[in-house]
């Protein structure tokens, strides 16, 4: 066993850990075997290659590849799919039997089945099926490549300067190589050390809600007491509990108290907070609370970033999430998927919903001490109104995102509301229908919590 831990010291000295995926220049190169596969698998005609079982093979470093093929309506895939992996740590990782193709260093050809010629090649840089490199071609001389990140495409159209035939065989590095600065390689190489404050503060807030529960308009105001936001009075001890802004300010209180030994107050939570709204909006504020939701979260993000950074980051500019980190997105619709255009930050809205999960991952990779509070709104026209009401975009929930990579370098999205632990998928599916944004303030991590 010395000799195991001894290499995996000097593993860990020449390159920081990644989880249990490599670097991407660390990646073991399969083109041999590939340029082997050239004429059975990638230039054979559809049928033959269609009507052959599929075949594991080894590289040379002892890593195994599983090479098929998988027909569709119109086209046909050929995989070669590396062998997943798993182990208590790097030095540790072995073969699970598993080929899901999507394990890191995976690689994928879409041929057309009736000229057999090819249109896409995807690469997988991490294990996980949600983030991956694609290839199109393009001239006669030269390919374009997409990164794509959870359906977000991250960078479009990057000019190769090889024809898109040339990619079935070459090194992965010096495919990259070609793509130069414009590949964002950071999205494919989280730090897991990085986010040791994300899982410690969602440890914490699990092991503190076990005695919480969910009341309307609940709060806890700046003496303990469960109170009612509207009104401020007291709760009735055998129901009293916390709403989703309740539990978003509870959240927030056992970041703070730590640091100023008191929870915060109510009233200026509800204040109005930056530009929102107009003069058509004011005529409903009070009577339709449209915009309650959108303060909350600013007040609570305006006091964090103030207190735990600097008062130069209590702005909103320096606060709100305002990125635009993709304008195109893939989503399944109709039974298939699509790609179409995604706008990006909106003012008054914010984001849309499809987009949450590549916009939360982008997030984590490039502000990656941070966690986020969200307001969900849509457009609302109460039911109870008199005749001629307006709809209006009401924010109308308020929830706790936490977006993180595990120790085995894992992207997940711990979510918290209502005085509860939900998730990702429970979240965004909620709120999938058409019409749905999200917006988004960011709250800095700290090593304590004490609600």
């Amino acid at each position: 066993m010395k000799w195991v831990l001894m290499i995996f010291l000097i593993f860990a000295l020449i390159f920081p850990l990644y989880g249990f995926d490599l670097p991407v220049g660390k990646i073991s190169d399969d083109s041999v075997l590939r340029m082997n596969m050239l004429r059975t698998w990638m230039t054979e005609t559809p049928g033959r290659v269609l009507s052959m079982s599929p075949v594991i093979e080894t590289l040379g470093n002892g890593d195994r590849v599983r090479i098929s093929a998988q027909e569709g309506n119109e086209e046909f895939r050929v995989y070669f799919s590396r062998e997943l992996t798993r182990g208590a740590s790097l030095a540790e990782r072995r073969g699970t039997g598993n080929f899901p193709g999507w394990a890191q260093g995976s690689w994928m050809l879409t041929r057309r089945k009736d000229t057999g010629a090819g249109t896409l090649i995807r690469i997988y840089l991490r294990s996980d099926q949600n983030a991956h490199i694609q290839f199109r071609p393009g001239t006669s001389e030269k390919c374009e490549m997409d990164v794509v990140i959870y359906g977000g495409h991250i960078a479009m159209s990057i000019p190769i300067a090889v024809p898109f035939e040339r990619l079935y065989t070459m090194q992965l590095n010096d495919i990259l190589k070609l793509a130069d600065k414009k590949f964002p390689i950071r999205y494919f190489e989280p730090i897991s050390e990085n986010y040791t404050l994300h899982r410690n503060l969602i440890a914490n807030v699990r092991g503190s809600m076990n005695n919480l529960r969910f009341s309307d308009d609940g709060a806890i105001d700046e003496n303990g007491e469960y109170v009612l936001i509207e009104t401020l009075q007291k709760q009735n001890p055998r129901t009293a509990g916390l709403n989703c802004s309740g539990f978003a300010k509870w959240l927030i209180d056992g970041i703070l108290k730590p640091v100023t030994g008191s929870r915060l107050s109510i009233p200026p939570l509800k204040a109005p907070f930056g530009v929102r709204g107009s003069s058509f909006t004011e005529l409903w504020e009070e009577s339709r609370d449209v915009f309650f939701g959108l303060d909350w979260i600013r007040n609570l993000a305006f006091i964090a970033n103030k207190t735990l950074r600097s008062p130069a980051y209590g702005v909103l500019e320096e606060f709100e999430i305002r990125n635009d980190n993709f304008s195109q997105i893939t989503i399944y619709k109709n039974n298939n998927y699509i790609t179409e255009s995604y706008p990006g930050f909106m003012g008054e809205a914010g984001y849309g919903m499809e987009g949450l999960r590549p916009l939360l991952y982008t997030l984590a990779i490039d502000e990656p001490f941070q966690f986020y509070l969200a307001a969900v709104s849509r457009e609302i026209a109460t039911p109870s109104s008199p005749r001629g009401t307006p709809r209006l975009r009401q924010y109308f929930h308020v929830a706790a995102l936490v977006p993180y990579f595990d120790e085995q370098g894992v992207f997940r999205v711990a979510v918290f509301e209502s005085a509860a632990e939900t998730s990702i998928n429970s979240f965004a599916n909620r709120y999938r229908a058409a019409g749905h944004y999200i917006n988004l303030v960011k709250i800095p991590l700290t090593s304590r919590f004490e609600p």
